[in-house]
């Protein structure tokens, strides 16, 4: 009104008031619609899932190397018929019909596992169509170049000395990082013929001192075993960080190792959606985080798992056993964090 004091209020008022009562969205770059969702299981070993757009162009997903038919049928049966004729770029909106429109199967396991595949396709379809590589959609790079640690997973026909010059070699190859994995197990906590001591000391010889070595016995321990050798192998062997001591719906027994060690605690592979990682954060004890992105839904969830970490000033390091396609995910994903950690998983 003339003579009236122009207010912040009355501006933000009038502006309002100028408006439609609903607001139009922009569309997408042109009218593209999802016309092809196709598992494909490579040499037994492998599933990748591919995702066609109308324009021709086709995005690539990879899915966690669990049990493959399942997976695969789920792609087709379950997450297919829910995705042809959508629009690609509507990533979000997407994940969440794939994941509640089937969270009564589970939302853990081979649903999030599935919804991977789809997701991460769907993010490199996007990316080609808007001729941008993936990082820049998920925020941008924090970093030029992403170091990864050498993990290796312990055969049980493997003597320490073989590992030892395995890592040797990797050391070679410029690795400055690297891990165990031994296979333990949840099935018999605290084994009496655990082996692990003398595989770490064997690497940790072979890469000599100042080199970064990891432990993961795979869900082995009881809270008091773990927290007995989690002491020994970081005061002998100065090992970086501890992963998932305890078995990991144990959220109370990784909490007391935490609290007993100075080691950091590691864990998240077993985790797959927002609310798991939730609980994880704020009940394990843990300082750092890893999701794996072809576990936890794909690259939608695992950008909100990083922020939820940010949150909590955790470190990211990626979970990541798989070398193809979900290993490119993760680097793109990797240097979108601002608090992915020094190195990931290689």
């Amino acid at each position: 009104m003339a003579g009236m004091k122009p207010t912040r209020r009355r501006f933000f008022h009038a502006a309002a008031a100028a408006a439609a009562s609903s607001l139009p969205v922009a569309a997408a770059p042109t009218d593209i619609r999802i016309t092809e969702v196709k598992p494909l299981i490579i040499g037994g070993r492998t599933l990748f899932v591919l995702v066609r757009a109308s324009n021709g162009m086709l995005g690539l997903g990879e899915v966690s190397p669990m049990n493959l038919p399942i997976l695969a049928a789920h792609v087709e049966h379950g997450l297919k018929p829910r995705l042809l004729g959508k629009d690609p770029f509507n990533v979000e909106p997407l994940y969440d019909e794939m994941l509640f429109g089937n969270f009564k199967l589970g939302p853990m396991g081979a649903v999030s596992e599935a919804i991977a595949g789809v997701d991460i396709a769907l993010w490199d379809l996007k990316a080609k169509i808007l001729g941008q590589p993936v990082y820049k959609l998920l925020g941008g790079k924090y970093r030029d170049r992403q170091p990864v640690y050498f993990s290796y997973g312990w055969n049980r026909k493997d003597t320490p000395e073989q590992v030892g010059k395995l890592m040797a070699a990797a050391a070679e190859r410029g690795f400055t990082g690297f891990k165990i994995r031994m296979n333990l197990g949840m099935a018999v906590l605290d084994r009496p013929d655990d082996p692990s001591e003398s595989y770490i000391a064997a690497i940790r010889k072979a890469v000599g001192d100042r080199a970064a070595v990891g432990f993961d016995p795979n869900n082995g321990y009881t809270a008091k075993g773990a927290i007995a050798i989690g002491r020994r192998l970081y005061e002998k062997y100065n090992i970086a960080f501890f992963e998932e001591p305890t078995p990991q719906y144990d959220y109370a027994a990784m909490a007391e190792v935490a609290r007993a060690l100075e080691v950091p605690i590691a864990a998240g592979e077993h985790e797959y959606t927002l609310w798991q990682f939730k609980d994880l954060i704020t009940q394990s004890g843990i300082t750092i985080c890893q999701p794996d992105v072809v576990k936890c839904g794909g690259l939608t969830t695992a950008k909100k798992i990083a922020t939820l970490a940010l949150a909590y000033n955790q470190h990211i390091v990626v979970h990541n056993t798989t070398p193809t396609v979900a290993t490119a995910a993760m680097i793109h994903f990797a240097v979108s964090c601002a608090n992915a950690a020094k190195r990931q998983e290689y």
